[in-house]
């Protein structure tokens, strides 16, 4: 299939530290994306208040209903997270509890691709394995192959520098953005070819 037309992506992040491995490769991804493909970044799940039903119905928070919206818009999100006691984080847990209930669903029948960076040797497997589940539920279409994760990472940064500098992991990253790219216009078949 000829895929001639732009496609955007966005990322969100499930972490807050500042000197973040998983941040570091979300920043990273928009020099990764191949030609076409532009990547960037949502605002911080530090923004969104603790899942109450009570605020919900007073009104949804302005950060969760305008990240709902840059969703809605990309073409596919790219969910970038490190592994917390063999599951995801709070924070993007919350972020996806808010997010689950914003009406129509942002990441129904969206494009989604999964990245997880680890000290550990198998690079946040059961993270991942969690979130499709979650994903499972809002109805998103996340991205099988390539996985993404990164394990044994402090080889594979410059921590002083908040650089990925190992070659082979940033080419397996542009692989995967390629594949979700595919999946993409899979899913959306008008934005492949000539508009």
């Amino acid at each position: 299939m000829t895929q001639t037309t732009p496609l955007h992506f966005v990322t969100l992040l499930g972490s807050l530290r500042k000197g973040s491995l998983n941040g570091i490769v979300a920043r990273t991804l928009p020099e990764l994306a191949p030609e076409g493909i532009t990547i960037t970044p949502l605002g911080s799940v530090a923004e969104f208040p603790h899942y109450d039903q009570d605020v919900q119905e007073q009104g949804f928070p302005a950060p969760v209903l305008t990240m709902a919206e840059q969703i809605r818009a990309a073409d596919g999100l790219i969910i970038v997270t490190p592994e917390y006691n063999y599951s995801i984080p709070g924070v993007l847990k919350n972020a996806l509890d808010w997010l689950s209930r914003v009406t129509p669903q942002p990441l129904a029948r969206k494009a989604v691709a999964l990245q997880t960076v680890s000290p550990g040797a198998i690079g946040g497997a059961r993270a991942q394995y969690h979130l499709r589940q979650s994903l499972v539920f809002l109805d998103a279409f996340v991205l099988n192959r390539p996985e993404v994760m990164i394990g044994q990472a402090m080889s594979k940064f410059d921590t002083d520098r908040l650089e990925l500098t190992d070659q082979s992991t940033r080419a397996y990253l542009t692989r995967q953005i390629a594949a979700l790219a595919d999946l993409a216009h899979q899913i959306a078949p008008h934005k492949s070819g000539n508009v």
